[in-house]
Protein backbone atom coordinates (compact mmCIF):
# COMPACT_ATOMS: atom_id res chain seq x y z
CA UNK A 1 0.00 0.00 0.00
CA UNK A 2 1.42 3.60 -0.96
CA UNK A 3 -0.07 6.54 0.98
CA UNK A 4 0.23 9.77 -0.97
CA UNK A 5 -1.20 13.23 0.02
CA UNK A 6 -0.90 15.09 -3.08
CA UNK A 7 1.35 13.83 -6.39
CA UNK A 8 2.94 11.35 -7.29
CA UNK A 9 6.97 11.91 -7.73
CA UNK A 10 7.35 14.12 -4.73
CA UNK A 11 9.20 17.10 -4.72
CA UNK A 12 11.85 16.34 -7.43
CA UNK A 13 9.69 15.36 -9.90
CA UNK A 14 7.06 18.32 -9.30
CA UNK A 15 8.95 21.07 -8.16
CA UNK A 16 12.72 20.01 -7.65
CA UNK A 17 14.86 18.48 -9.97
CA UNK A 18 13.35 18.10 -13.17
CA UNK A 19 11.21 21.57 -13.35
CA UNK A 20 14.22 23.49 -12.49
CA UNK A 21 16.92 21.46 -14.93
CA UNK A 22 14.32 22.04 -17.84
CA UNK A 23 14.31 25.42 -16.81
CA UNK A 24 17.93 25.85 -16.45
CA UNK A 25 18.16 24.38 -19.81
CA UNK A 26 16.41 27.82 -20.85
CA UNK A 27 17.89 29.60 -19.65
CA UNK A 28 21.02 28.62 -21.24
CA UNK A 29 19.32 28.41 -24.40
CA UNK A 30 18.78 32.39 -24.15
CA UNK A 31 22.53 32.68 -22.72
CA UNK A 32 23.80 30.75 -25.49
CA UNK A 33 21.55 33.05 -28.55
CA UNK A 34 22.85 36.30 -27.20
CA UNK A 35 26.98 34.86 -27.13
CA UNK A 36 25.67 33.63 -30.64
CA UNK A 37 28.49 36.26 -32.05
CA UNK A 38 31.47 34.75 -30.00
CA UNK A 39 30.78 31.74 -32.72
CA UNK A 40 30.16 33.71 -35.12
CA UNK A 41 26.36 33.41 -35.36
CA UNK A 42 24.62 36.43 -36.09
CA UNK A 43 21.24 36.54 -34.74
CA UNK A 44 19.02 39.73 -35.92
CA UNK A 45 17.34 41.22 -33.16
CA UNK A 46 16.82 41.54 -29.56
CA UNK A 47 17.26 37.74 -27.61
CA UNK A 48 13.90 37.85 -25.28
CA UNK A 49 11.99 35.32 -23.52
CA UNK A 50 8.59 34.23 -23.49
CA UNK A 51 8.26 32.96 -19.68
CA UNK A 52 4.77 31.79 -20.64
CA UNK A 53 6.14 29.51 -23.22
CA UNK A 54 8.86 28.29 -20.98
CA UNK A 55 6.73 27.47 -17.84
CA UNK A 56 4.49 25.83 -20.64
CA UNK A 57 7.43 23.36 -21.36
CA UNK A 58 8.73 22.69 -17.85
CA UNK A 59 4.95 22.28 -17.25
CA UNK A 60 5.07 19.78 -20.31
CA UNK A 61 8.03 17.75 -19.05
CA UNK A 62 7.12 17.22 -15.30
CA UNK A 63 3.64 16.07 -16.76
CA UNK A 64 5.46 13.42 -18.83
CA UNK A 65 7.14 12.16 -15.89
CA UNK A 66 4.11 12.24 -13.36
CA UNK A 67 2.04 10.44 -16.29
CA UNK A 68 4.50 7.50 -16.25
CA UNK A 69 4.83 6.85 -12.62
CA UNK A 70 1.15 7.35 -12.50
CA UNK A 71 0.93 4.60 -15.02
CA UNK A 72 3.64 2.57 -13.24
CA UNK A 73 1.36 3.18 -9.32
CA UNK A 74 -1.49 2.04 -10.54
CA UNK A 75 -0.77 -0.73 -12.85
CA UNK A 76 1.69 -2.51 -10.37
CA UNK A 77 -0.03 -5.60 -9.26
CA UNK A 78 -1.15 -6.17 -5.80
CA UNK A 79 0.04 -2.16 -5.24
CA UNK A 80 -3.11 -0.01 -3.39
CA UNK A 81 -2.77 3.73 -4.05
CA UNK A 82 -4.52 5.40 -1.10
CA UNK A 83 -4.74 9.37 -1.00
CA UNK A 84 -4.71 11.34 1.69
CA UNK A 85 -2.29 12.31 4.52
CA UNK A 86 -1.18 9.98 7.08
CA UNK A 87 -0.47 10.35 10.96
CA UNK A 88 1.38 7.60 13.17
CA UNK A 89 -1.64 6.19 15.83
CA UNK A 90 0.62 3.43 17.21
CA UNK A 91 3.98 1.88 16.29
CA UNK A 92 2.92 -0.16 13.21
CA UNK A 93 -0.85 1.49 12.18
CA UNK A 94 -1.53 4.96 10.45
CA UNK A 95 -4.75 6.75 10.22
CA UNK A 96 -5.92 8.43 6.76
CA UNK A 97 -9.09 10.73 6.73
CA UNK A 98 -11.61 8.36 8.90
CA UNK A 99 -9.63 4.98 7.54
CA UNK A 100 -6.95 2.92 9.82
CA UNK A 101 -4.08 1.11 8.19
CA UNK A 102 -2.06 -1.38 10.32
CA UNK A 103 1.14 -3.26 8.82
CA UNK A 104 4.35 -5.50 10.53
CA UNK A 105 6.41 -3.10 8.07
CA UNK A 106 6.20 1.11 7.63
CA UNK A 107 8.30 2.94 5.56
CA UNK A 108 8.49 6.33 5.85
CA UNK A 109 9.62 8.85 2.62
CA UNK A 110 7.95 11.91 3.10
CA UNK A 111 10.97 14.45 1.73
CA UNK A 112 11.25 18.15 2.96
CA UNK A 113 9.84 21.57 1.77
CA UNK A 114 11.33 25.10 1.97
CA UNK A 115 12.26 26.88 4.95
CA UNK A 116 12.57 30.80 5.96
CA UNK A 117 14.00 32.83 8.20
CA UNK A 118 11.82 34.36 10.86
CA UNK A 119 12.56 37.93 9.74
CA UNK A 120 9.95 40.69 10.63
CA UNK A 121 7.30 41.28 8.24
CA UNK A 122 7.70 38.34 5.91
CA UNK A 123 4.82 36.88 7.18
CA UNK A 124 3.03 39.60 5.55
CA UNK A 125 4.74 39.59 2.00
CA UNK A 126 3.86 37.16 -0.77
CA UNK A 127 7.54 35.66 -1.14
CA UNK A 128 8.46 32.68 -3.45
CA UNK A 129 10.09 29.55 -2.67
CA UNK A 130 11.62 27.16 -5.00
CA UNK A 131 7.89 25.16 -5.00
CA UNK A 132 6.25 28.51 -5.87
CA UNK A 133 8.56 29.51 -7.95
CA UNK A 134 7.51 26.84 -10.46
CA UNK A 135 4.45 28.54 -10.88
CA UNK A 136 5.87 32.01 -11.76
CA UNK A 137 5.61 32.70 -15.73
CA UNK A 138 6.50 36.24 -15.54
CA UNK A 139 9.76 37.87 -15.79
CA UNK A 140 10.85 39.79 -12.40
CA UNK A 141 12.21 43.21 -12.55
CA UNK A 142 14.22 42.61 -9.65
CA UNK A 143 14.34 39.80 -8.19
CA UNK A 144 16.13 39.33 -4.49
CA UNK A 145 17.29 35.88 -3.43
CA UNK A 146 17.94 35.08 -0.08
CA UNK A 147 20.23 32.64 0.12
CA UNK A 148 23.59 32.22 -1.82
CA UNK A 149 23.77 28.30 -1.33
CA UNK A 150 22.75 25.66 -4.14
CA UNK A 151 19.00 26.10 -4.97
CA UNK A 152 19.70 30.10 -4.88
CA UNK A 153 22.89 29.89 -6.68
CA UNK A 154 20.47 28.40 -9.24
CA UNK A 155 17.96 30.42 -9.91
CA UNK A 156 19.71 33.42 -9.58
CA UNK A 157 21.93 32.54 -12.84
CA UNK A 158 18.69 30.98 -14.54
CA UNK A 159 16.30 34.51 -13.93
CA UNK A 160 19.68 36.79 -14.83
CA UNK A 161 19.87 34.51 -17.78
CA UNK A 162 15.84 34.80 -18.55
CA UNK A 163 16.64 38.90 -17.94
CA UNK A 164 16.20 39.87 -14.55
CA UNK A 165 17.88 41.80 -12.35
CA UNK A 166 18.86 39.69 -9.68
CA UNK A 167 20.53 40.37 -6.44
CA UNK A 168 21.82 37.91 -3.59
CA UNK A 169 21.60 38.21 0.25
CA UNK A 170 23.64 35.62 1.90
CA UNK A 171 24.30 35.58 6.00
CA UNK A 172 27.59 34.00 5.89
CA UNK A 173 30.83 35.67 4.38
CA UNK A 174 30.86 33.48 1.26
CA UNK A 175 28.22 31.62 -0.61
CA UNK A 176 28.18 27.67 -0.79
CA UNK A 177 30.10 28.00 2.73
CA UNK A 178 30.22 24.20 2.56
CA UNK A 179 32.78 24.09 -0.55
CA UNK A 180 36.32 25.34 -0.58
CA UNK A 181 36.91 29.20 -0.37
CA UNK A 182 38.29 29.11 -3.68
CA UNK A 183 35.38 26.99 -5.49
CA UNK A 184 33.20 29.87 -3.73
CA UNK A 185 35.42 32.92 -5.16
CA UNK A 186 35.34 31.35 -8.07
CA UNK A 187 31.51 30.91 -8.53
CA UNK A 188 31.15 34.47 -7.23
CA UNK A 189 32.83 36.09 -9.96
CA UNK A 190 31.44 33.39 -12.83
CA UNK A 191 28.08 35.11 -11.91
CA UNK A 192 29.39 38.62 -11.42
CA UNK A 193 30.33 38.55 -14.99
CA UNK A 194 26.77 37.71 -15.94
CA UNK A 195 25.31 40.81 -14.02
CA UNK A 196 24.74 39.17 -10.86
CA UNK A 197 24.67 41.20 -7.62
CA UNK A 198 25.90 39.62 -4.39
CA UNK A 199 25.88 41.09 -0.67
CA UNK A 200 27.68 39.17 1.76
CA UNK A 201 27.75 39.08 5.41
CA UNK A 202 23.73 39.78 5.77
CA UNK A 203 22.41 40.51 9.09
CA UNK A 204 19.05 41.54 11.14
CA UNK A 205 17.13 40.92 8.25
CA UNK A 206 13.34 42.34 7.47
CA UNK A 207 10.56 42.91 5.14
CA UNK A 208 7.83 45.37 4.37
CA UNK A 209 6.03 46.12 1.15
CA UNK A 210 4.44 49.57 -0.13
CA UNK A 211 1.06 50.28 -1.81
CA UNK A 212 2.54 49.49 -5.48
CA UNK A 213 3.61 46.07 -4.22
CA UNK A 214 7.08 46.99 -4.15
CA UNK A 215 9.04 44.86 -1.70
CA UNK A 216 11.56 46.40 0.37
CA UNK A 217 14.34 44.12 2.25
CA UNK A 218 16.15 45.98 5.17
CA UNK A 219 19.61 44.47 6.90
CA UNK A 220 22.95 44.82 7.76
CA UNK A 221 26.20 44.59 7.23
CA UNK A 222 28.84 45.17 9.08
CA UNK A 223 27.06 46.98 11.55
CA UNK A 224 25.99 49.43 8.84
CA UNK A 225 22.13 49.78 7.75
CA UNK A 226 21.15 49.27 4.33
CA UNK A 227 18.10 48.74 2.45
CA UNK A 228 17.15 46.81 -1.25
CA UNK A 229 13.63 47.25 -3.35
CA UNK A 230 12.77 44.39 -5.69
CA UNK A 231 9.32 43.16 -7.68
CA UNK A 232 9.96 39.45 -6.28
CA UNK A 233 11.75 37.69 -3.20
CA UNK A 234 12.91 34.37 -3.10
CA UNK A 235 13.77 32.78 0.04
CA UNK A 236 16.18 29.83 -0.38
CA UNK A 237 17.53 29.59 2.98
CA UNK A 238 17.57 25.87 3.31
CA UNK A 239 14.96 22.48 3.65
CA UNK A 240 12.87 20.96 6.85
CA UNK A 241 11.49 17.42 6.94
CA UNK A 242 7.81 16.76 6.29
CA UNK A 243 7.76 15.70 9.63
CA UNK A 244 5.86 17.56 12.18
CA UNK A 245 2.37 16.06 11.38
CA UNK A 246 2.94 12.27 11.19
CA UNK A 247 1.99 11.34 15.14
CA UNK A 248 5.72 10.49 15.53
CA UNK A 249 4.94 10.57 19.20
CA UNK A 250 1.94 8.50 19.29
CA UNK A 251 4.32 5.45 17.75
CA UNK A 252 7.25 6.34 19.59
CA UNK A 253 9.86 7.28 16.47
CA UNK A 254 12.55 9.30 17.64
CA UNK A 255 13.61 12.76 15.76
CA UNK A 256 16.42 14.80 16.41
CA UNK A 257 16.02 18.40 17.15
CA UNK A 258 15.45 19.55 13.81
CA UNK A 259 13.02 17.10 13.13
CA UNK A 260 14.94 14.40 11.35
CA UNK A 261 13.61 11.31 12.00
CA UNK A 262 16.83 9.03 13.75
CA UNK A 263 17.72 6.02 11.80
CA UNK A 264 20.62 3.38 12.08
CA UNK A 265 23.18 2.47 9.38
CA UNK A 266 20.39 0.40 7.63
CA UNK A 267 17.63 3.02 7.91
CA UNK A 268 15.68 1.80 10.75
CA UNK A 269 14.09 3.80 13.14
CA UNK A 270 14.06 3.36 16.92
CA UNK A 271 10.71 1.83 16.70
CA UNK A 272 10.67 -2.23 15.31
CA UNK A 273 9.25 -2.77 11.63
CA UNK A 274 9.42 1.10 10.76
CA UNK A 275 12.04 2.65 8.58
CA UNK A 276 12.84 6.10 7.42
CA UNK A 277 13.85 6.80 3.92
CA UNK A 278 14.69 10.16 2.12
CA UNK A 279 14.93 13.38 3.49
CA UNK A 280 12.99 12.46 6.12
CA UNK A 281 16.21 10.85 7.82
CA UNK A 282 18.62 13.90 7.15
CA UNK A 283 20.90 11.03 5.86
CA UNK A 284 21.19 12.90 2.28
CA UNK A 285 19.15 16.10 0.54
CA UNK A 286 19.21 14.27 -2.86
CA UNK A 287 16.87 12.49 -5.01
CA UNK A 288 19.79 10.16 -5.81
CA UNK A 289 20.53 9.35 -2.07
CA UNK A 290 16.86 8.84 -1.30
CA UNK A 291 16.91 6.49 -4.15
CA UNK A 292 19.80 4.54 -2.63
CA UNK A 293 18.23 4.63 0.58
CA UNK A 294 15.58 2.63 -0.95
CA UNK A 295 17.94 0.34 -2.52
CA UNK A 296 19.97 -0.64 0.75
CA UNK A 297 16.36 -1.02 2.79
CA UNK A 298 15.45 -3.61 -0.43
CA UNK A 299 18.83 -5.49 -0.26
CA UNK A 300 18.83 -5.61 3.31
CA UNK A 301 15.08 -7.19 3.83
CA UNK A 302 14.84 -9.14 0.40
CA UNK A 303 18.39 -10.07 -1.23
CA UNK A 304 20.40 -10.95 2.11
CA UNK A 305 23.07 -7.77 0.98
CA UNK A 306 24.34 -6.06 4.08
CA UNK A 307 24.51 -2.60 2.32
CA UNK A 308 25.11 0.11 4.89
CA UNK A 309 24.32 4.30 4.54
CA UNK A 310 27.75 4.53 5.91
CA UNK A 311 29.17 2.62 2.34
CA UNK A 312 27.54 5.67 0.19
CA UNK A 313 30.67 8.32 -0.95
CA UNK A 314 29.30 11.50 -0.74
CA UNK A 315 28.44 13.19 -4.31
CA UNK A 316 26.06 16.00 -5.42
CA UNK A 317 26.20 18.60 -7.70
CA UNK A 318 25.46 22.38 -7.79
CA UNK A 319 23.63 22.68 -11.37
CA UNK A 320 25.13 26.11 -12.63
CA UNK A 321 26.48 26.86 -15.18
CA UNK A 322 29.31 25.71 -15.66
CA UNK A 323 28.58 23.00 -12.86
CA UNK A 324 30.27 21.98 -10.29
CA UNK A 325 30.32 17.86 -9.76
CA UNK A 326 31.63 17.04 -5.71
CA UNK A 327 32.90 13.89 -4.60
CA UNK A 328 34.54 12.60 -1.56
CA UNK A 329 35.95 15.10 0.82
CA UNK A 330 36.73 18.66 0.53
CA UNK A 331 40.67 20.11 0.72
CA UNK A 332 39.24 21.74 4.06
CA UNK A 333 38.07 18.17 5.18
CA UNK A 334 41.19 16.96 4.09
CA UNK A 335 43.24 19.24 5.84
CA UNK A 336 41.30 19.14 8.80
CA UNK A 337 41.95 15.12 8.80
CA UNK A 338 45.84 15.46 9.24
CA UNK A 339 45.87 12.72 5.99
CA UNK A 340 49.06 13.09 4.00
CA UNK A 341 47.73 14.25 0.81
CA UNK A 342 48.30 15.08 -2.42
CA UNK A 343 46.38 17.75 -4.26
CA UNK A 344 46.25 18.59 -8.21
CA UNK A 345 44.56 21.57 -9.46
CA UNK A 346 44.03 22.62 -13.43
CA UNK A 347 42.25 25.79 -14.82
CA UNK A 348 39.93 25.47 -17.36
CA UNK A 349 41.79 27.31 -19.60
CA UNK A 350 44.48 24.70 -20.20
CA UNK A 351 41.50 22.41 -21.47
CA UNK A 352 41.07 22.10 -24.96
CA UNK A 353 37.99 20.93 -25.14
CA UNK A 354 36.97 23.71 -22.90
CA UNK A 355 38.18 26.16 -25.56
CA UNK A 356 37.16 25.24 -28.49
CA UNK A 357 33.84 24.96 -26.72
CA UNK A 358 34.22 28.50 -25.50
CA UNK A 359 33.66 27.48 -22.06
CA UNK A 360 36.68 27.97 -20.16
CA UNK A 361 35.79 29.26 -16.61
CA UNK A 362 36.23 27.63 -13.64
CA UNK A 363 38.42 24.52 -12.82
CA UNK A 364 39.26 21.47 -11.74
CA UNK A 365 40.96 19.50 -8.65
CA UNK A 366 41.36 16.51 -7.15
CA UNK A 367 42.81 15.00 -3.53
CA UNK A 368 44.38 11.90 -3.01
CA UNK A 369 45.91 9.98 -0.20
CA UNK A 370 49.85 9.95 -0.82
CA UNK A 371 50.29 6.76 0.85
CA UNK A 372 47.28 4.25 -0.51
CA UNK A 373 47.00 6.47 -3.95
CA UNK A 374 43.29 6.35 -3.49
CA UNK A 375 40.98 9.03 -4.60
CA UNK A 376 39.96 11.37 -1.43
CA UNK A 377 38.06 13.85 -3.12
CA UNK A 378 37.53 16.25 -6.09
CA UNK A 379 35.42 19.33 -6.77
CA UNK A 380 35.31 19.52 -10.69
CA UNK A 381 33.78 23.36 -11.39
CA UNK A 382 33.37 23.17 -14.90
CA UNK A 383 31.88 22.49 -18.36
CA UNK A 384 30.14 19.05 -17.30
CA UNK A 385 31.75 18.76 -14.25
CA UNK A 386 28.46 17.19 -12.97
CA UNK A 387 29.50 14.18 -15.42
CA UNK A 388 32.60 13.98 -15.65
CA UNK A 389 33.37 13.95 -11.80
CA UNK A 390 31.51 10.12 -12.33
CA UNK A 391 34.68 8.87 -13.88
CA UNK A 392 36.82 9.63 -10.69
CA UNK A 393 33.61 8.49 -7.88
CA UNK A 394 33.68 4.68 -10.08
CA UNK A 395 37.15 4.36 -9.18
CA UNK A 396 36.71 5.68 -5.54
CA UNK A 397 33.61 3.22 -5.33
CA UNK A 398 36.15 0.04 -6.60
CA UNK A 399 38.50 1.19 -3.99
CA UNK A 400 41.13 1.58 -6.61
CA UNK A 401 44.25 3.99 -6.61
CA UNK A 402 43.86 6.93 -9.13
CA UNK A 403 47.09 5.50 -11.44
CA UNK A 404 43.82 3.32 -12.60
CA UNK A 405 42.79 6.86 -14.41
CA UNK A 406 46.02 7.49 -15.64
CA UNK A 407 46.91 4.16 -17.51
CA UNK A 408 43.39 3.94 -19.27
CA UNK A 409 43.29 5.82 -22.73
CA UNK A 410 40.69 8.78 -23.00
CA UNK A 411 38.76 9.48 -25.95
CA UNK A 412 39.93 12.63 -27.71
CA UNK A 413 38.66 15.42 -27.66
CA UNK A 414 37.33 15.52 -24.72
CA UNK A 415 37.20 17.09 -20.77
CA UNK A 416 37.50 13.91 -19.36
CA UNK A 417 40.72 13.14 -21.04
CA UNK A 418 42.37 15.79 -18.71
CA UNK A 419 42.24 13.93 -15.86
CA UNK A 420 44.92 12.17 -16.19
CA UNK A 421 46.88 15.30 -16.89
CA UNK A 422 45.85 16.37 -13.72
CA UNK A 423 46.64 13.62 -11.99
CA UNK A 424 50.15 13.82 -13.23
CA UNK A 425 50.53 17.07 -11.73
CA UNK A 426 49.71 15.87 -8.21
CA UNK A 427 52.37 17.84 -5.46
CA UNK A 428 51.79 17.23 -1.51
CA UNK A 429 49.12 19.05 0.07
CA UNK A 430 51.33 22.40 1.60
Amino acid sequence: MLIEREHFGGHCVNDGCIPTKTLVASARAAHMARRGADYGVRIGGTISVDMKAVKARKDAVVAQSVGYLKKWMTGTPNLSVVWGEARFIGPNAVQVGDAMFEAPKIFINVGGRPDAPDWPGLADVPYLTNTSMMDLDVLPDHLIVVGGSYIGLEFAQMYRRFGSKVTVLEYADRLIAREDPEVSREVQKIFEREGVEFVLGVRDGQVAMDADATVRVSFSVNGAPAQLACTHLLMAVGRRPNTDGLGLEAAGIATDKRGFITVDDELRTNVPGVWALGDANGRGAFTHTSYNDGEIVIANLFDQDPRRVSDRINAYALFTDPPLGRIGMTETEVRASGKPALIGVMPMARVGRAKERGETQGFMKVLVDAQTKKILGAALLCIEGDEIVHSLLDVMAADAPYTVIQRCVHIHPTVSELIPTLLGQLKPLA
